[in-house]
Order: structure tokens, then sequence, then C-alpha cells
């Protein structure tokens, strides 16, 4: 069965800087920023915070993340988490190997990169 050991050695893999912070959780210093990556019973979690939530415009902002989740994400789909904008995926541990793992990381990456501009607007709006 597959575990800490297993997610420790794709982390050195990938090649990205990472802290444990506590037993299961680890956080990536990725390009995009923070990225954590956790054990949750039988599935790996990956989270990154995107942005704060604006005051005002949510609504807006709320229908260009549900239109990025059908047509751009693959591996995660954005939400909101305590009043952020974040990146979310789930997937199960026993069967996750080296490229799902860094393909998860790299579709983040990309999300970020790519739609941080546009979704920035929204603060800039508020």
């Amino acid at each position: 069965m597959k575990g800490a050991a297993d997610i420790e050695s794709y982390l050195l893999k990938v090649g990205i800087p990472f802290d444990p912070i506590a037993p299961d959780i680890w956080n990536l210093n990725a390009e995009h920023g923070n990225l954590l990556v956790s054990i949750a019973g039988p599935v790996v979690v990956f989270r990154t915070k995107v942005m704060d939530l604006p005051p005002t415009n949510r609504e807006a902002l709320f229908e260009a993340l549900l239109r990025l989740n059908t047509t751009d994400m693959i591996y995660g789909a954005f939400g909101i988490e305590d009043g952020s904008v974040v990146i979310v995926n789930a997937l199960a541990l026993e069967n996750l190997d080296f490229n799902e793992f860094s393909a998860v990381i790299d579709d983040f990456s990309m999300a970020v990169s790519k739609h941080y501009p546009a979704l920035s607007k929204f603060r800039a709006a508020a």
C-alpha cells in the first residue's frame, strides 16, 4: 500500500522545494505560490490558493470560475474556501503514480499563470 514515503519520493523527483509541515502534509514552494499536498485517508489532496475573494462583484467571478472548471481544468477545480479562491484536486493514493502526481502540479501551475491575470481583475473591480 502506498503512503507518505511514496509521496515524498515523488516530491523529491519532481524537484520543487518542499517542507513537511505535519505528518502526511507537505508545503511545496511552487512557481505560482504554495501548494499543499496531503494524504487524507485513501486520497492525496492538492490545494493552492489563487487569490482572496473580492468584497463585491462576486457573482461574475463565480460564473467565470464555473466556466473555467468546464473548459480549462484537467486535474482539478476552482473552488471557494475560507474567503479565498482555491484550486483543489484529490486522487486515489493506491493507484497514484509519478506521472499523474507531476501532471497535477503542472496543471495547477498552468492554471494559475494562465488565469490569474483575468481573475485578478475581479479584485480591481471591487
